[in-house]
Formats: structure tokens, C-alpha cells, sequence
């Protein structure tokens, strides 16, 4: 079971962070925020988020997958993740990514077989 008390205050303290444009700080504190919870979509994304400014792309690019496995039906987590990809020159994979998000923004669903 997760501790969402400190699984929350490591994700505002993130937040704060984040606003203040302390990158290296938010991401402790986001990584702090998925230990605590590994099912914590919100913590993953902005974790692959924050990731991305720092130019840490390969890492970027598994949480983003772990955003979109845990909420496959979030249209920013496809977009994220599609700008993951093309960070990464990974253009086929940016194309998939931006389908799911376009797929998502005309109101369908995303089918992913990773999901039990």
C-alpha cells in the first residue's frame, strides 16, 4: 500500500520546485513521489517531464512509457511521450505516440495490450 500522504508531499514539494525553475531539486522530489507510489501516473509524468529540460532523454523516455502504460487513455502523457521520442531523433515512435494523442483528442480510446 502506498504512503500517499508522503507520495503527495514529495510531488507538491516537485511542483514547487519545478515553478521556481529548481530542475535538479524537482527531480528528487519527484523520484521520491513514484518510490513512495509506483503506480503514481501523475509522479511518473512529471518525472519524464522534468527529465526531458535536463536532457536526460533515454530516462525521460521510460517514464513516459510508465505514464502511458498507467493511464493509456491520457492524451499530455502521448504527447509527452511523443516529444520524448523525437528528442531522441525516435521518429516512428514520435509518429505512434502523437496517433495515440490524436486518436485521444477526437475522443477515442487507446488500446494497449501491455495492461492487465
Amino acid at each position: 500500500m502506498a504512503d500517499t500522504q508522503s507520495r503527495d508531499e514529495a510531488f507538491d514539494e516537485g511542483n514547487s520546485h519545478l515553478a521556481l525553475g529548481e530542475l535538479e531539486k524537482a527531480e528528487i522530489a519527484y523520484r521520491k513521489a513514484v518510490a513512495f507510489d509506483d503506480d503514481f501516473f501523475d509522479g511518473w509524468q512529471a518525472l519524464g517531464m522534468t527529465l526531458l529540460k535536463l536532457e536526460q532523454v533515454k530516462e525521460a523516455i521510460g517514464c513516459g512509457i510508465k505514464a502511458t502504460l498507467l493511464e493509456p487513455d491520457d492524451l499530455l502523457a502521448w504527447t509527452g511521450l511523443s516529444q520524448m521520442y523525437v528528442r531522441d531523433g525516435q521518429i516512428a515512435e514520435a509518429e505512434h505516440a502523437k496517433g495515440n494523442a490524436r486518436i485521444l483528442s477526437m475522443g477515442g480510446k487507446v488500446t494497449n495490450l501491455g495492461k492487465s
